[in-house]
């Protein structure tokens, strides 16, 4: 039965202050929805709906990881190792989850989208917070003037930054 509810609503108290980062997290959010919606379908229509949008849901999210961490290399954020370790953590988990859902246990989908909700917000309020903050403290030294970030995408989830 499906429903109007979503699982995640964007809150303001969610940006980290960095707009190009909070866009992609809004997007992520809605992706996470688009799955909990999925998983409301029928038993068969959930299968086909999950298996399109979480093929959405992995390439947006590597696209999301590649900007976040060549934001950071740009301006040599201090934690940017055992933030890509967070990715890397986050990708390992996603196939788990994928192997579950292929090897047909019925509760993979919806598994798979609380563990999606739960650490995107968690990733956003405690690592992602603390790169919008030392992104504050660059701007507020002056220090993000210096620095040329030119964002662009060639369609294919790439992200140049020059």
């Amino acid at each position: 039965m499906p429903t109007n509810k979503n699982i995640i609503t964007w809150q303001h108290s969610y940006s980290v202050k960095v707009n190009l980062i909070d866009q992609q997290h809004m997007h992520l959010i809605n992706l996470t929805n688009k799955l909990f919606h999925s998983c409301l379908a029928g038993k068969d229509s959930a299968k086909d709906a999950f298996r399109d949008a979480i093929r959405d849901a992995v390439d947006y999210v590597g696209y999301h990881f590649s900007t976040e961490e060549k934001l950071m290399e740009r301006v040599a954020y201090p934690d940017l190792k055992q933030h890509k370790q967070e990715h890397v953590d986050f990708v390992r988990e996603v196939y788990n989850q994928l192997e579950e859902f292929k090897s047909k246990k019925i509760s993979a989908p919806l598994t798979f989208v609380y563990f999606l909700k739960d650490w995107t917000l968690y990733h956003i309020a405690v690592s992602d917070k603390k790169m919008g903050e030392y992104f504050l403290q660059l701007q507020r030294a002056g220090e993000l003037q210096k620095i040329s970030l030119n964002v662009k995408t060639d369609g294919s989830n790439r992200v140049h930054i020059r």
